[in-house]
């Protein structure tokens, strides 16, 4: 073997090289990353990870180049690890034949960027090796051109730990026993980290090799010696990682066995070193070890590859294997501190914030699930003791995390108990905000029913009640309320825990309220001062239209006709009784409105809407007193006052000397005259319509349009509804007039009728001379009576029932009862008759030769209580 190694024809150490390593080469023999590679490089090697952190994804190529991949579970994985110019390159080219770059005497600067893969090339030469061996050159730590930048390092030593079998530890001698020369701190970093993302237990997670290196053994320290003080320095260094939960107690032995091996002096001892590298080389076979013995291998020929070591990934899934390790590696962001210590602090942080957030849960989770459950139900309410919860909560878990993680780093401690403050605010302000809502929503509700409730008792008892006052004092009531429960749950050292822009909505909501409650209220008072025009309108206006029918007997009645000036003036007395009504009416609105605090459109826009609902009521009473059996029975009423009774206002008794022809003629045209002035709502004064337009006014410039839309279109006034003034005041058409008129003439007519049949009914007188010849005649019969018990009987109780229909007055009763069947008889008859002569065509043609037409008679239904005929006039009296 040395003798391969002299180049030179000489034995000089310093110019023994590695003959398929050139110094300044720096792997640039070997398939880099993003490098389209032919075959050839590949033979050499490959670059798994470049500096810049990227992943070969050729790796597989390389793999079935070197025919590693049939090979399924048979293979291994070296890396060696170490400081930069310790040498580490150098041992994998001795040791396998591999042609990692190396360092140039004459230039110490960095040979081996990334990390690079290459296979064991001696498996010719060294038939003691395992078959495919994969081996890993990592790069250095501690290399000047990184300097302070440990990612890469961390990174790369926790790639190498993860994915191989056996870690190789390259270290100087002179550096046992040192933290930083023996990369104690990366070690611990690494370690802690390789907990977090890989480690779970003992029986799932395969063990692995931490095998020793010690380069440059002197022999004056004993390599046991060596041996125990990296043993403790390394169970020292696990003792003190922060650990993930359940492997608190757990051993380093655990998950790692420890080798030991000793290299001379590469330079003062050549021919040592390459023999100790040949002894070392025999060791990387296959081979099996006592379970009970795991730990530490201290046989120093026993086989490295050991079953529990290997990660039981088949070749052909390496690549993406390895893939994945780093994919997950990068991006842990806990490996992208600084240092160790400020990664232990993140983890352990990370861990107390779990566990305080536990005892944190168990209080606030069960007031968040009422809050949503609440929430789902639609009935948000105000929890109790939320506050004092809710403090009591924030305070425990800041100090148990103060208590437990403010002695690690105080940058990391800082910024996580920011996060967890963060964390555990935004559930607090959450719970905060949702208990104001709900104290916002049961306030605002509670308002309004304190209101209604005010006003409804003020309402039953009958007296005013003010409110405005109301209002105020409930709000007053209602926002003390919500202060006191937001001044509850206020949090105790949160800038967010202010209810200031709350309390302003707050009293924004009750203002809106307050505003549609005092509009309801307006409402109603409208409503009842409606009701209250509308009950005087009816009384007062019903009276003024009674004096057209009644009151005219004992007045004196007008020689010539002339309207009395209680007829005439008529409209102007409904028009000042409507004005005068309203205005009390308005004086009444004013006065209750002012009480209710409302502003003054709102009181012109409620007197405005009672103006105009006024006069829908009027003008209602109006059309009902004129309707056509009202007006028909005033105008009769009329007529008969002027008729039937003198200037004293005494019932006139009809003789046949009196004038019946004129007091009729003067009378009806008198009452004829009162047609045409209802026709018109017309004031005698202006002989024009009143100034209704002008009266109600113009809609107020806040009128709403909700407050329009129970309003009736008023002409003259709603100019877009196409209607008049004129019609406006238009109360009977003047086709209803002349119907009217007709229907009027009718019936008076029928009053005519029955007063000249009273005057020629008075004049039938029996004539003396008349009894005188009855009783000569009727002598015989009288004695016969007289004669016979029987018939003188009957005679005494015909007596005696006349005297006592005499003495009850039953006489006139059964004379219109006669009197009454036997005209309803002779109408039987005619209309019996009648049918019988329209049953035939001879019958028809006689009835039409006397100009009456045929079904045209007199029926049953036509008959009075006295069983008369009845007149059209009489028969629509009878209606009325």
């Amino acid at each position: 073997m040395a003798s391969t190694l002299q180049v030179n024809g000489n034995g000089r150490p310093h110019n023994i090289k590695h003959p398929s390593a050139p110094s300044l080469m720096m792997n640039a023999h070997f398939a880099s990353v993003g490098e389209d590679a032919s075959r050839e490089a590949y033979e050499h090697g490959i670059q798994v990870i470049d500096e810049d952190k990227i992943f070969n994804e050729n790796l597989n190529i390389y793999l079935a180049v070197e025919k590693v991949i049939p090979a399924g579970f048979n293979y291994h994985l070296i890396s060696v690890f170490g400081s930069q110019s310790t040498g580490k390159s150098t041992l994998l080219n001795f040791l396998f034949g591999t042609q990692f770059g190396v360092m140039s005497e004459q230039e110490r600067r960095q040979t081996t960027k990334g990390i690079w893969m290459s296979k064991n090339k001696k498996e010719g030469g060294g038939r003691t090796m395992a078959e495919n061996i994969l081996v890993m050159d990592v790069e250095g730590t501690d290399g000047r051109e990184r300097g302070e930048d440990q990612d890469f390092e961390r990174k790369s030593a926790l790639f190498a730990l993860a994915t191989s079998e056996v870690l190789i530890i390259n270290i100087w001698e002179h550096q046992v026993g040192l933290y930083q020369g023996a990369n104690m701190g990366l070690l611990k970093t690494v370690f802690e980290v390789n907990m977090q993302l890989f480690l779970k237990d003992t029986k799932s997670t395969p063990r692995s090799l931490l095998f020793f290196v010690i380069r440059d053994h002197l022999g004056h320290t004993p390599i046991k010696n060596l041996q125990n003080t990296l043993l403790q320095d390394m169970s020292k260094l696990w003792a003190s990682i922060s650990k993930p939960a359940g492997l608190e107690t757990s051993r380093i032995e655990d998950y790692f066995d420890f080798a030991f091996a000793a290299l001379p002096h590469k330079i003062l001892q050549p021919e040592r070193f390459e023999a100790e590298v040949e002894k070392l080389g025999s060791r990387f076979r296959e081979g099996f070890n006592d379970p009970k013995k795991a730990g530490l291998m201290d046989d120093a020929d026993l086989p490295v590859f050991q079953p529990q070591y290997h990660r039981r990934i088949p070749a052909d899934g390496f690549s993406v294997y390895a893939e994945g390790v780093w994919d997950q590696i990068v991006h842990n962001k806990d490996l992208d501190l600084p240092t160790q210590q400020e990664l232990l602090a993140q983890f352990r942080c990370d861990e107390i914030s779990r566990e305080v957030l536990v005892a944190f849960d168990e209080k606030i989770t069960p007031l968040e699930d009422k809050q949503a459950k609440d929430a789902r139900s639609g009935k948000p309410s105000v929890i109790p003791d939320l506050g004092l919860a809710m403090n009591a909560a924030r305070v425990k878990i800041f100090k148990d995390f103060e208590t437990n993680a403010s002695r690690y780093h105080k940058g990391v401690y800082t910024r996580k108990r920011a996060e967890l403050e963060a964390k555990i605010d935004t559930r607090l302000k959450a719970l905060f905000h949702k208990q104001l809502s709900a104290a916002h929503k049961a306030g605002v509700e509670s308002f309004t029913n304190a209101v209604s409730s005010a006003v409804k008792i003020g309402q039953k008892k009958g007296a005013s009640y003010d409110f405005a006052q109301i209002v105020e004092s409930e709000k007053k009531k209602a926002l003390e309320q919500f202060a006191q429960d937001a001044q509850s749950i206020v949090v105790e050292g949160a800038k967010w825990s202010t209810y200031v822009q709350e309390t302003t909505l707050y009293k924004k909501d009750l203002d809106q309220v307050s505003g549609r409650l005092r509009k309801e209220e307006m409402r109603r008072l409208a409503t009842r001062v409606e009701r209250w025009v509308r009950s005087r309108l009816d009384e007062s206006i019903g009276l003024e239209f009674n004096k057209i029918g009644t009151g005219r007997g004992g007045s004196g009645a007008p020689e010539h006709g002339d309207r009395p000036p209680t007829e005439k003036d008529l409209w102007d007395r409904i028009w000042k009784i409507f004005t005068e009504t309203v205005m009390d009416a308005e004086k009444r609105f004013q006065d209750r409105a002012t009480s209710f605090d409302a502003s003054a459109d709102e009181v012109e826009v409620g007197l405005w809407r009672l103006r105009r609902k006024s006069w829908g009521v009027l003008r209602a009473k109006i059309d009902e007193e004129v309707m056509e059996g009202n007006i028909l029975l005033k105008l009769r009423e009329n007529f008969e006052d002027k008729f039937r009774y003198d200037e004293a206002g005494v019932p006139r008794i009809w003789r046949p000397t009196d004038d019946i022809e004129g007091m009729y003629t003067k009378a009806r045209e008198s009452t004829i005259t009162l047609i045409p002035l209802l026709s018109r709502f017309k004031l005698v004064k202006t002989s024009a319509p009143p100034p209704l337009d002008a009266w109600i006014g113009s809609a107020p410039p806040s009128v709403l349009p909700a407050d329009e839309e129970d309003l009736a279109p008023i002409g003259g006034v709603d100019e877009d509804e196409g209607k008049s003034l004129e019609e406006e005041m238009t109360v009977l058409s003047d086709a209803k007039m002349s119907d009217l008129l007709v229907r009027f003439k009718k019936t008076a007519d029928g009053v005519y009728v029955e007063a000249k049949r009273s005057a020629i009914g008075g004049m039938t007188q029996v004539p003396l001379y008349f009894y005188g010849l009855l009783l000569a005649l009727g002598w015989n019969e009288i004695v016969a009576v007289l004669r016979n018990p029987l018939y003188f009987v009957f005679l005494i109780l015909l007596g005696v029932a006349a005297y006592v229909t005499y003495t009850l007055n039953l006489w006139g009763p059964m004379a219109r009862m006669a009197n009454a069947a036997s005209a309803q008889a002779l109408e039987v008859g005619k209309e019996r008759l009648r049918e019988f002569l329209e049953s035939s065509d001879t019958g028809r043609q006689a009835m039409a030769m006397s100009g009456q037409k045929p079904g045209e008679g007199i029926g049953l239904e036509r008959l009075s209580r006295e069983g008369k005929k009845i007149s059209t006039e009489d028969e629509e009296e009878e209606e009325i």
